[in-house]
């Protein structure tokens, strides 16, 4: 059996962007065109497409699943994107991006037909639906109801709204970022500010009857930051990613993103080569999370769990993981770059507790896996784009917030590695053995964090990971990131400061 390998990372320069861009209208910026950039205002870019009437969706759900089938739904989308890149004190790019489209989709049995056109029109989603409904051929024929609006909590605000942002602001951030990161050291050599934002439309229609609309605005800000000491080299990487208006800047400045990044490129300037081992780690509060969203929370996605397959299948209410181990998937938590108001199939986002003191409590479902399973729907069904069916996908993901003190967690710790930051890494859903690369980490000696260390990899099991943490602190904290699992996620993952006893740590240094 060939199985793909999900990863998350921290976000590479112009993914964001990337992720929107599939069919779309493209406007590329150089620095000779940075005047021209700024000249397009968000406010009079708006895409048309998806003010398509209820009785039209309702005809292209009847066509859809005309032939049979349990279920369809149409899929409408526009996205209006842009990044402005700064490397070495100077505008490299800028790029303004226009993509629609749409998809309808029939489900029969275990069955899923999809197809999904450019352009947002009657005759083209109908011919859509016709592609599509051939899955359910010779099924038995439902007839759709009448499409209603339904009604979501917000879980997204928005003070300044993008489309009424100069572009001379976006620029004021990224250069004040980049003042911030060379003014932090004179070690600090150069530093790449990456800007992206996005506003998202959506709108979603079924054979349930369900119609919903709303627009998720996302703010993604990258810095990088290089040290050079004339003998050793880092490259830092700090992010800020909400679903939210400008007024992110003002809750976060970026001069304390760019701070964070060339506070790592210097500490890391002194690290020497990794130990190697089976020893105790203890990882630090915020993106570490990311770890266990990678082990532990793909594998609890239920789409390979409806397979039969997964290190979690038949283990719903047993004991998995230590006492002392909660964790959660929520959608809800207002502005998290994870957030959603709905997923991507219309059902509402909400808190998942997934493993409570030890205990499987549940799995993440869309609407085929619950159907499979016999579940409840959990608002999990999340897609790239309209180019892509929704499938289980994690929101906001974290280790619930323990009781120990971070302080007390690391001077317990005799020896071990301290992780600080990874850089991402994979799992194989199947097995759950995982691999991640530790970006900034530090030596455990007498309870007391010490040099800096680097090429450090950690590689375990989910299930090993889960049962040996042994401490679980009172400092939750997030990190935003894009999940890769065959189609791209916003997400975010969240940790208290957390040890695990007994990981396998893969390095240089015997």
């Amino acid at each position: 059996m060939n199985i793909k390998k999900n990863h998350v990372r921290d976000i590479p320069r112009r993914k964001f962007l990337e992720l929107s861009m599939k069919g779309s209208f493209l406007i590329a910026a150089t620095p000779a065109l940075m005047s021209q950039l700024i000249s397009c205002r968000s406010g009079s870019n708006r895409v048309s497409g998806l003010d398509m009437d209820k009785e039209t969706l309702r005809r292209i759900i009847a066509k859809a699943i005309g032939k049979g089938g349990d279920f369809a739904d149409v899929y409408l989308e526009n996205r209006i994107s842009r990044q402005i890149v700064m490397e070495e004190s100077k505008f490299k790019s800028g790029l303004f991006g226009i993509s629609q489209g749409a998809g309808v989709r029939v489900i029969s049995g275990n069955k899923t037909g999809y197809a999904y056109t450019d352009e947002i029109t009657e005759e083209k989603l109908l011919r859509a639906a016709e592609v599509a409904s051939y899955v359910a051929t010779n099924g038995i024929i439902s007839e759709p109801v009448d499409i209603s609006e339904g009604v979501r909590p917000s879980y997204i605000t928005v003070e300044q709204p993008l489309n009424e942002i100069a572009d001379e602001k976006r620029i004021e951030v990224i250069k004040r970022a980049d003042d911030a990161a060379k003014a932090y050291d004179p070690r600090i050599k150069m530093s790449i500010i990456d800007y992206n934002d996005e506003i998202r439309g959506r709108v979603i229609a079924n054979s349930e009857g369900l119609y919903l609309k709303d627009e998720l605005p996302l703010l993604f800000f990258i810095v990088q930051a290089m040290s050079d000491d004339g003998t050793a080299r880092h490259m830092a990487r700090e992010r800020l990613s909400h679903h939210s208006g400008f007024e992110m800047f003002e809750k976060i400045t970026p001069e304390s993103v760019a701070h964070n990044a060339a506070r790592e490129a210097i500490a890391m300037l002194e690290a020497e080569d990794a130990p190697a081992g089976i020893m105790d780690v203890v990882m630090q509060n915020g993106w570490g999370g990311v770890l266990v969203h990678e082990a532990v929370g793909h594998p609890l996605e239920a789409d390979n769990i409806a397979k039969g397959v997964g290190a979690f299948t038949g283990k719903m209410g047993h004991k998995v993981a230590s006492d002392c181990f909660t964790m959660v998937d929520d959608g809800t938590i207002p502005n998290f770059r994870g957030t959603i108001n709905f997923d991507d199939e219309g059902t509402p986002a909400k808190k998942n507790v997934l493993i409570e003191n030890g205990v499987l409590k549940g799995f993440m479902t869309d609407i085929l896996s619950a159907r499979q399973l016999s579940m409840a729907r959990t608002g999990n069904g999340r897609r790239e784009s309209f180019r892509y069916i929704p499938i289980p996908r994690m929101t906001n993901t974290y280790i619930e917030t323990g009781k120990d003190n971070p302080e007390d967690i690391l001077a317990s710790t005799k020896k071990g590695i301290y992780v600080q930051s990874l850089s991402g890494g994979s799992v194989n859903p199947v097995t759950g053995v995982f691999n991640f690369t530790c970006r900034e980490a530090y030596l455990i000696e007498n309870g007391k964090k010490t040099n800096p260390v680097k090429g450090a990899t950690l590689i375990g099991s989910c299930m090993d990971v889960i049962s040996n943490i042994d401490a679980v602190g009172n400092d939750l904290d997030f990190g935003p990131g894009i999940c890769g699992k065959g189609q791209s996620a916003e997400v975010t993952a969240g940790q208290p400061t957390v040890r695990i006893r007994g990981i396998n740590v893969g390095g240089s240094r015997s």
